[in-house]
């Protein structure tokens, strides 16, 4: 079904733990060539590598570390056809009372300035190949604002899509898609760490199809919108995953 992805260069930024480690695993199996940036990965990363997967370690909030990791990604490849920005994270649960500038920084220069760079980046690169396809991971709660604690990263993640939606227009005239995939509430590590069991537990009877998603979930999504074959006609896009959590 995706055979036009074979051979293809995949980086994937957050591309071990989680739902961009799913989506390596799956651009992997599918054929194409992956450069899976991380932080952390413990077991996922044994997995990821026995794939066969390229992985650097990265902190992409470092100056000039989307520029190593594209560069990297060149150096290894001497292409990339299909950006994935995944990484990003809520850092911590903050109410509107605590949150200060350095925390808001810190939230922004993981979910949105990197992203920003990346995007520019590998958008250089594909404009001289004349094609290319970028997927920006946003959230549910771009739309329908976070849970508490979770207001500066729901703006974050807004700021991502509506940022997705203005590049597609920039970019369209040089064949180079922009789209997001936008997960509901998916179990992994994220969830883990920032939600109880209760929370968890409760947010899913609140789901139509009455269960957290998984972070394989989400892989079919990104398969679909990186293969021209699939979706030559689809830009700017939000691509809802969520079991019916949210229906835009």
């Amino acid at each position: 079904m995706f055979d036009d992805l074979k051979n293809k260069v995949v980086v994937i930024t957050g591309g071990v733990t989680g739902i961009g480690g799913a989506a390596s695993l799956g651009f992997a199996k599918v054929g194409s060539k992956v450069f899976a940036q991380y932080l952390g990965g413990g077991e996922e990363l044994k997995a990821i590598e026995a794939a066969g997967i390229t992985t650097l370690k990265l902190d992409l909030t470092a100056r000039d570390a989307p520029q190593v990791l594209i560069d990297t990604a060149m150096k290894k490849f001497g292409r990339i056809d299909v950006l994935v920005n995944n990484a990003g994270s809520l850092v911590a649960r903050t109410n509107l009372d605590a949150l200060t500038d350095d925390f808001i920084d810190k939230v922004f220069d993981l979910n949105c300035r990197q992203l920003v760079h990346c995007c520019r980046l590998a958008a250089d690169i594909m404009k001289k190949q004349n094609s290319g396809n970028i997927i920006n991971v946003t959230s549910i709660a771009a739309r329908s604002g976070g849970s508490a604690g979770a207001s500066v990263y729901a703006g974050a993640k807004g700021f991502v899509s509506a940022f997705t939606k203005t590049i597609a227009r920039e970019l369209a005239d040089h064949n180079i898609r922009v789209n997001c995939v936008s997960p509901g509430t998916i179990h992994t590590s994220f969830h883990d760490r920032f939600s109880t069991a209760e929370k968890r537990a409760a947010t899913a009877k609140t789901i139509p199809m009455q269960r957290l998603g998984l972070a394989d979930d989400c892989t079919g999504s990104f398969l679909y919108l990186a293969s021209d074959q699939a979706s030559s006609y689809v830009t700017g896009q939000m691509i809802e995953v969520n079991g019916g959590q949210l229906m835009p």
